[in-house]
């Protein structure tokens, strides 16, 4: 299992921002990059991660389980990450979930059949005065959230 020249590429740009012997700590942009190639991080992409950085595998394995942007399991190609913490919750995030899950037929943790859209419930996205918010695929998040701006986004993800 390899990643691409261009992941290779992008990793090695990160790994340069480090004094040469400490290109480890690179370690969670090159599990994000990975990630961004191969959907989820599959024990593989870790080892070969792992590898391609000159840690333990285990060290890796360390992060990509500490951090929960980091998907272990296959995911939909939509990760939608709604934020439930009580400033969200207190500006509506648990009706928009409650519309996410009636609108995509599933719960937290769980995958559409189709495997589009995969639904997880967040922590705080450091945002609190735009909530209720979401994170599309840990890249881009949507702010100030409602049933009507739920079915506009996820009609622009179909």
């Amino acid at each position: 299992m390899t990643l691409s020249a261009e992941s290779l590429a992008l990793i090695d740009k990160e790994v340069a921002k480090y004094p040469a012997d400490q290109k480890q700590s690179a370690v969670m942009a090159a599990l994000r990059l990975a990630q961004v190639e191969k959907g989820w991080l599959a024990p593989e992409t870790i080892e070969f991660v792992a590898q391609y950085l000159a840690m333990p595998a285990i060290a890796v394995y360390e992060v990509a389980t500490f951090y929960n942007m980091y998907e272990l399991q296959p995911c939909g190609r939509h990760k939608i990450t709604v934020c439930t913490n009580l400033p969200c919750q207190l500006q509506g995030a648990d009706a928009v979930a409650e519309h996410l899950k009636q609108k995509l037929g599933i719960g937290f943790g769980e995958t559409t059949p189709d495997g589009r859209f995969t639904l997880k419930e967040g922590e705080c996205f450091g945002t609190c005065g735009s909530g209720p918010l979401c994170l599309h695929n840990n890249h881009k998040m949507h702010t100030h959230l409602s049933p009507e701006t739920v079915d506009k986004l996820l009609d622009e993800l179909k």
